[in-house]
């Protein structure tokens, strides 16, 4: 009888199987440190099912090569109008003389014709405030974005008036589920379904005064044991209501960051494989590796775009201004490549990441 062999230990045959199977050690050095691997791990994945003796100097030097188009992506020119920006923020634990939790932050647009584009990466301290926001919505704009119809974000802390600065028309929307979660932080576990269940009518209702009265019954039933949050929901009202003026497909939408949690989640995965990271540019380099490598199919934008189709018909004629002027060259991933490429036990590449421009 022949004992099992261990978890994740390939037998010979399929180790030989998987060393016929032409690879580019460079394209799977990208691909696995995308996922979260570090060198050593992925040294050691390569040796054992491909046979591919790649020191850890050269999985550095070919993920640093990654790290060449970050800069030109970061700083690329963007479109004059984007009817809604999420922001949103990933935490990641850096060390800095001590490891601390700090934000990464992603800023996740909806252009004109409905596609998804991720307009830039920021770390943060945990402490920002309108001045930091200032500064990154002045970057954003003098890559040539004009204007914004809407940003969604969750209740981040100087936010608003920046956007006020930077883009006076824009409407500031502040995440509903954030501000729900929030609610739960006061409140006993006991009570969450019982809050929950009468503040549903308050961000489902059809107008603002009617959101108004339901909060008002809220606040008779709980504002003396929760005082909290009372105070929240009435500091939090002018930044949550703006989404009651769409229609009830529309606010499912644009009142939450979900559209960005998604993007979060894939990130996470990367993020939590590492555990932390030596610097803030290390923390910088694994979200973009992360955000590049995401759908490599194109089918997750196709979907998106569907999503956003009845959404953007509800915006008003700044969108359809918008549709008339001339876009900005759109940046694409491309592979340069100056010569053939490594196979299995190579030691050495020329794999680079670029971006070329298309009208």
């Amino acid at each position: 009888m022949r004992a099992p062999r261990p978890r994740g230990q390939l037998r010979a045959e399929d180790r030989q199987e998987a060393a016929e199977v032409p690879v580019r050690v460079d394209e799977m050095v990208i691909s696995l440190s995308a996922k979260g691997l570090t060198t050593g791990e992925v040294q050691a994945h390569l040796a054992e099912v491909y046979g591919a003796e790649v020191s850890r100097q050269t999985t550095s030097t070919i993920i640093d090569k990654v790290m060449d188009g970050m800069a030109e992506w970061q700083n690329r020119p963007l479109d004059p109008v984007y009817p809604v920006i999420f922001i949103n923020a990933i935490h990641m634990k850096i060390r800095d003389g001590a490891v601390a939790n700090r934000p990464i932050y992603v800023a996740l647009a909806v252009t004109v014709e409905g596609r998804r584009d991720i307009l830039g990466l920021w770390a943060g301290d945990g402490g920002e405030d309108a001045k930091h926001w200032m500064h990154i919505l002045t970057e954003i704009k003098n890559r040539g974005v004009n204007d914004v119809l809407m940003l969604v974000c969750d209740g981040l802390k100087g936010l608003p008036d920046a956007v006020e600065t930077v883009w006076p028309r824009t409407t500031v929307q502040t995440c509903v589920v954030h501000l729900l979660r929030n609610s739960f932080r006061y409140a006993a576990r006991q009570d969450w379904d019982k809050i929950a269940k009468l503040l549903k009518p308050v961000y489902t209702a059809a107008t603002e005064e009617a959101a108004l009265a339901r909060f008002a019954e809220f606040a008779d039933a709980w504002g003396k044991k929760y005082p909290a949050i009372v105070r929240l929901w009435e500091n939090a009202w002018e930044k949550f209501t703006p989404f009651l003026r769409f229609d009830t497909e529309i606010r499912r939408i644009v009142c939450t960051t979900n559209a960005i949690e998604s993007l979060n989640a894939r990130t996470r995965r990367a993020v939590k494989a590492r555990g932390h990271f030596p610097n803030e540019t290390a923390a910088l380099k694994c979200v973009y590796m992360a955000i590049m490598s995401l759908d490599p199919t194109g089918k997750g934008q196709a979907r998106w775009t569907m999503r956003w189709k009845t959404t953007l018909n509800a915006f008003d004629g700044r969108l359809s201004a918008a549709r008339q002027q001339p876009q900005p060259p759109q940046l694409h991933r491309s592979f340069d490549r100056p010569g053939p490429g490594p196979g299995p036990g190579s030691r050495t590449s020329d794999w680079t990441l670029s971006w070329t421009r298309r009208r």
